[in-house]
């Protein structure tokens, strides 16, 4: 036991300097001993299972709260904008810098992209197993910082590059980047997929952290961050694919890259400026080992129990977990569910090897882990849908009129359109929808993530279904006015396509938000993070199903009719509203395949929040 002081009157955000006895870690002991130090850390205002940033235990009233998340939104950001500043105009650097084919340019790109968001898996393992949230972030942003840095001084340096292109005939050929400079461009590119990845693993769930969710404001508020977390993504990819990308035009690739570094960087101090409020998660292990360890022992013993001479008993509660810290929504020892009853063999008196020692309470974890997935597998299709705005939705609106009056809008500008729509719908949500909807179904929630997943999934299949019409229109205009083979803009609006730009920009806001809300809260708490980087995963997926769907799509169809639909220079040659409307088809059948999954899912935190605060209370009061 050591006496210490929280938070010092110098700090930036003081709280109460009061000295509190506790221990800092809790041994096995007795199950009183256990209970009476749990009973003094609550009446002392602890934080169960946190610390603060100097590794402190966490008080309450001193740390986390929306003053916490709000750095974490404002560092999210500035973190957006540096990685989508150069992502959304990677393709074009790559194709007139360095001199790669527009084929190569762009599966560098989609390798890009979709390495970073996988990455997003390995942050938040590391945040659960070894790191802490805070850690984790420092520490992907040193190294996201360390690649723009590479980036930015091959972008200023002609010697790093390859020599200008003067001709482009085929007596003179560009000269595409090699050696020692292509090595350093690719370390460049994936240290910043190895920062980004770190980021999007840790930022959320850390932010997520800092709300009491023993309480219905904790809760609500918790959910309002997730909101307005994809909120500040937009703010950042506003600012990115416009300023920085015409920054990146017209005044050079070392001015936009230079731009991002800064940035970047600005984001860790001002990070460190909410340290003294932040409250962190204490890593619990590795919970893939859990999986595992849980998986393993299913399996074993029931191979053991088809023999005669072997019984696997079943225990509903173990003495061991009698030992184990109490985590402030959870109880020490359950007894096993009926759902997935063949993980409760995982449970056994004699284990064939201590290392599969496996408590009820680790069993139920990955249960919950095993519910959550089908949820994960239906949110990729959608994710491939969203991977149409970077692609043939671009080139759609590269043969339309793209003036607004005396304006010219560049057709790598669209993106825009989805993100003020995000950024409209977000404030309009929190602040109207999601109240209206608490008080006509009278409950806490209003709208539970499921139906917050689902109603972004429907609009996924309304875009499809916008943008097939939306060609069929496009293509009779070109038809009407002989146009289809011609390059000569078409005399049609591109506003046709930011159509289904708007609705796949609800789609994004309901389903993103809904899913890194619904992974947190449903998964166990030692693999928070891991679940929420699982949104991530889902993204980076859709961007890998998108490529291989074209090239499905078009080895089928060049088969059996010769003329594939998705293959030539020319757009208005392409069946491109065929392949809409397949993906509508798809995403219909996948909201179904959704339905059979989220009507039979029980909420793990439905049944335990409403009744948490009233839990705590009553052991306060014996």
């Amino acid at each position: 036991m050591a006496p210490f002081y929280h938070c010092q009157r110098t700090s930036v955000f003081p709280c109460p300097r009061s000295p509190v006895t506790l221990p800092l870690s809790f041994p096995k002991k007795s199950t009183r001993s256990f209970e009476n130090e749990m009973d003094e850390a609550r009446h002392s205002d602890i934080w169960v299972g946190y610390v603060d940033w100097r590794n402190r235990p966490a008080k309450r009233g001193c740390h986390g709260g929306m003053i916490a998340a709000s750095f974490v939104l404002v560092v999210e950001i500035l973190e957006n904008l540096a990685f989508l500043a150069n992502a959304s105009n990677l393709v074009l650097y790559l194709s007139k810098f360095m001199h790669f084919s527009p084929s190569t340019s762009a599966n560098i790109v989609t390798d890009f992209m979709g390495t970073a968001f996988l990455l997003a898996l390995l942050g938040g393992f590391l945040a659960d197993a070894f790191f802490t949230t805070y850690c984790i972030y420092l520490i992907s942003a040193a190294i996201e910082f360390m690649g723009l840095l590479i980036l930015t001084i091959q972008a200023q340096i002609p010697s790093l590059k390859p020599p200008p292109c003067v001709s482009v005939s085929t007596k003179s050929p560009c000269q595409e980047v090699h050696g020692a400079r292509t090595a350093m461009l690719f370390a460049g590119l994936y240290l910043v997929a190895l920062g980004v990845g770190g980021i999007k693993g840790s930022l959320p769930p850390h932010g997520a952290e800092q709300f009491d969710e023993t309480t219905q404001q904790g809760r609500k508020q918790r959910s309002a961050f997730f909101n307005y977390y994809v909120f500040c993504l937009s703010c950042g990819a506003l600012f990115a694919t416009t300023f920085v990308v015409w920054i990146e035009d017209n005044k050079g690739w070392q001015w936009g890259l230079g731009i991002s570094t800064a940035t970047i960087l600005i984001s860790i101090p001002l990070f460190l400026l909410g340290s003294p409020k932040y409250r962190t998660k204490i890593p619990a292990g590795s919970p893939i080992t859990t999986i595992f360890k849980v998986l393993a022992a299913a399996i074993w013993n029931a191979c053991k129990a088809r023999k005669p001479s072997n019984t696997v008993t079943n225990m509903p509660v173990t003495p061991s977990c009698m030992n184990e810290p109490i985590e402030e929504d959870e109880q020490t020892c359950q007894t096993p569910t009926e759902s997935l009853k063949f993980l409760n063999l995982a449970v056994t008196t004699r284990p064939v090897h201590p290392m599969l020692q496996c408590t009820v309470k680790q069993v139920e974890e990955v249960k919950i882990v095993l519910r959550i997935l089908p949820i994960l597998m239906s949110t990729i299709m959608l994710n491939c849908c969203l991977a149409q705005l970077s692609t043939f939705s671009v080139q759609q609106a590269a043969t339309m009129n793209t003036n607004l009056g005396s304006l010219k809008v560049p057709p790598a500008s669209l993106p825009v359109f989805p993100v003020l729509f995000i950024m409209i719908l977000a404030p309009i949500y929190n602040h109207a929808i999601l109240p209206f909807a608490r008080k006509l179904t009278n409950t806490e929630m209003g709208i539970t993530h499921l139906q917050r997943i689902g109603t972004g999934l429907v609009f996924s299949i309304i875009a499809m279904a916008v943008a097939a019409l939306v060609e069929i229109k496009r293509k009779k205009v070109a038809t009407k006015h002989g146009l289809l083979d011609s390059t000569e803009p078409l005399p049609i609006t591109f506003l046709w396509v930011a159509l289904q730009y708007l609705f796949l920009g609800s789609a994004d806001l309901f389903t993103l938000a809904g899913m890194m809300e619904f992974f947190f809260t449903e998964a166990p708490m030692s693999m928070r993070s891991l679940a929420t980087a699982l949104s991530w995963t889902s993204l980076a997926i859709g961007y890998y199903l998108s490529s291989v769907l074209v090239s499905i799509v078009n080895g089928i169809t060049g088969a059996y009719r010769h003329t594939p639909w998705l293959v030539g220079n020319n757009l208005n040659h392409y069946h491109l509203e065929r392949f809409y409307w397949l993906m509508c088809v798809l995403s219909g059948l996948n909201f179904l395949y959704y339905l059979l999954w989220a009507s039979r899912y029980e909420y793990r935190s439905m049944g335990s929040e409403d009744h948490s605060e009233e839990n705590q209370n009553q052991i306060l009061k014996n």
